[in-house]
């Protein structure tokens, strides 16, 4: 131990600070990682794995491709833009008592950041092409609707939610109207060295035929650093506490890895 107290507080303050600022870099990477709204090209794959049904045996499975591209402001348009793309691919039960397996119906938005200082706000329109192989795997109707994100962002994590409402308006005559909401809260807890706890459920509203299922999620996951991007593994169970109406989830495991470039 070095014999001048001075030196050693000062190599104490230096170790602290030091770590300080590790976990504020941790902290920062991890939320540019998992805020909806970073302005930041990005990939991820996200695979929901439902193996229990309320009143049926059925299993389902949803591998989501998502895609996020910014657009920078313009003279047509004053402010930052998010367009994301995803594009399902999804198991779902036959009629013919067996699986199918193929490509969903495949969702449009772009988001409007509005606001980017202290609570960050977004807004803007969506569409859902009935892009699905089968019937069983998609609605067989264009919807379109609307999409809205809220955001505050601090050192500890994040909080908000995802709001989406849309509605079909054409396709194929022979499949029933569609109408639904879904609101996706978003809070994550960030931990030392990357890691951080989630909790990130859709709660789904068939608006249509007036039924719901509400999920809460528990789970973990860790960023860092590859580079000049950022990746992104996480885990996420999530358990079905309030419902209306049958044939719905019970249980769902999200597991999935983000990757987002250049930042």
């Amino acid at each position: 131990m070095s014999k001048n107290p001075g030196a050693s507080v000062l190599l104490l303050a230096a170790s602290l600070a030091s770590a300080c600022c590790a976990h504020a870099d941790d902290a920062d990477t991890a939320n540019k990682s998992n805020n909806p709204l970073n302005i930041a090209p990005g990939m991820s794959l996200q695979d929901y794995y439902t193996p229990r049904y309320y009143d049926s045996n059925i299993h389902s499975n949803d591998l989501l491709v998502r895609g996020t591209l910014p657009i920078a402001p313009n003279d047509f348009i004053g402010v930052p833009q998010l367009l994301r793309a995803t594009a399902p691919i999804s198991t779902r039960a036959d009629p013919s008592g067996g699986y199918s397996t193929g490509e969903g119906d495949l969702n449009l938005f772009d988001i409007f950041l509005l606001k980017s200082d202290g609570v960050q706000l977004g807004i803007g329109p969506m569409i859902t092409m009935p892009s699905a192989d089968q019937d069983e795997l998609g609605t067989g109707k264009w919807q379109a609707g609307l999409a809205a994100v809220a955001i505050d962002a601090s050192p500890r994590g994040l909080l908000g939610a995802l709001v989406q409402y849309q509605s079909s308006l054409a396709g194929d005559s022979d499949r029933e109207h569609v109408e639904s909401a879904t609101l996706q809260p978003f809070i994550i807890h960030n931990l030392n060295q990357g890691w951080y706890l989630r909790s990130t459920a859709t709660w789904t509203f068939d608006l249509k035929n007036d039924t719901h299922y509400i999920p809460l999620g528990l789970g973990a996951g860790k960023v860092w650093k590859s580079g000049s991007n950022i990746l992104n593994a996480f885990v996420e169970p999530q358990w079905t506490v309030e419902r209306k109406g049958d044939v719905l989830p019970q249980f769902t495991l999200l597991a999935g890895i983000n990757v987002t470039f250049g930042k």
